[in-house]
This record gives structure tokens, C-alpha cells and sequence, in this order.
């Protein structure tokens, strides 16, 4: 099998991460290989965020929870989280932005750390207080939050891939 094969079949989701951060080059690693996700036209239309300042991640873990409405860390523990956005103004913004995701969490995987995609980056990024996080950064147009991604190392075992169902492909 090739390895990329193998990466696909062997990354999970996880939900409970050591309190460990990663180092910023291999951060950096990921964070190139999302660049490279295929987007419509070749227009490049996501943007990427790095947060592993503390007390933004802890921000937005806090804006994500109460979208949730839970009362957990919607995070997971995990220290460091890429923020995709895509620009509206195109038309497949929204599936640039979930192939930038997917690219990220393949490249986390290849690179031995573990990730999950969260989810309410759109809500979040719609309040006043993510568009001002925005404003702060210097990002201006119109962007929709697309999804996290956390990034860490987990805390126990990553379970086995579920059974695929039997109905997943169809041939003609």
C-alpha cells in the first residue's frame, strides 16, 4: 500500500490531547501542505490562521463552546488550532476551505500529530466579536468561517477506523 494510502486509512479524529504543544516547524509544515489543497479555478480562495497564543485559543474555545451549548472544551485540550476561512466571493469557497481542511489533517497525520476538524467557525466568525478578531489581524472581505483544526498529540489510544458500510461506492 502507499503511504499515502496509508495515511488516509490510518488518520482518526481525536478528542483528548496531552498538554503538549507542537513544534512551530512542523506546524509549519502543515500549514504549507494546506496551500496546496486543490481550490476551484486555481483562486486560492481560503485563508489559514494559526492561534496558539493561550489566550486566543482559549477565546474561541469559549465563543465555540457557547455556540455548542455545552459545557466542555470544544477544543479537547489540544494547545494549537488552525482556523480555515474561505472569501465568498467565489463560488466553490466552500469546498475550497473543507479540501483545505482535509489537507491540513492528512499532513498533521503524516507528520505524527493527531488533529480533528471542529466545527461553528462559520458562527463564530459571523459575530461581532470574530469579525473584530479579523479586523484585528488585517483581514478584510468576506470570509466564512470554515472549520478548525485542532492540533496535538492524544492523551490514550486512537481507536481502530469503523467498518466502512457497504453502500459507500457504486460502480456504472
Amino acid at each position: 500500500m502507499s503511504e499515502t494510502l496509508k495515511v488516509i486509512k490510518e488518520r482518526r479524529s481525536v478528542r483528548k490531547y496531552k498538554d503538549q504543544r507542537v513544534p512551530q516547524e512542523v506546524i509549519d509544515q502543515i500549514m504549507e501542505a494546506g496551500t496546496y489543497a486543490p481550490t476551484g479555478m486555481g483562486h486560492q480562495s481560503p485563508i489559514i490562521i494559526q492561534v496558539s497564543d493561550k489566550e486566543m485559543r482559549d477565546k474561541l474555545s469559549e465563543m465555540n463552546r457557547k455556540i455548542m451549548g455545552a459545557d466542555i472544551d470544544p477544543f479537547y485540550g489540544a494547545q494549537d488550532v488552525l482556523v480555515v476561512l474561505a472569501d465568498k466571493q467565489y463560488p466553490t469557497y466552500l469546498y475550497d476551505g473543507s479540501l483545505v481542511m482535509g489537507t491540513l489533517m492528512l499532513a498533521a497525520k503524516d507528520l505524527g500529530v493527531d488533529s480533528c476538524f471542529i466545527f461553528r467557525a462559520k458562527e463564530e466568525f459571523e459575530s461581532e466579536e470574530g469579525k473584530a478578531i479579523l479586523a484585528s489581524l488585517g483581514i478584510e472581505g468576506d470570509y466564512e468561517g470554515i472549520g478548525h483544526v485542532i492540533l496535538g498529540y492524544a492523551d490514550g489510544e486512537v481507536g481502530e477506523a469503523a467498518p466502512r458500510k457497504a453502500n459507500y461506492i457504486y460502480k456504472i
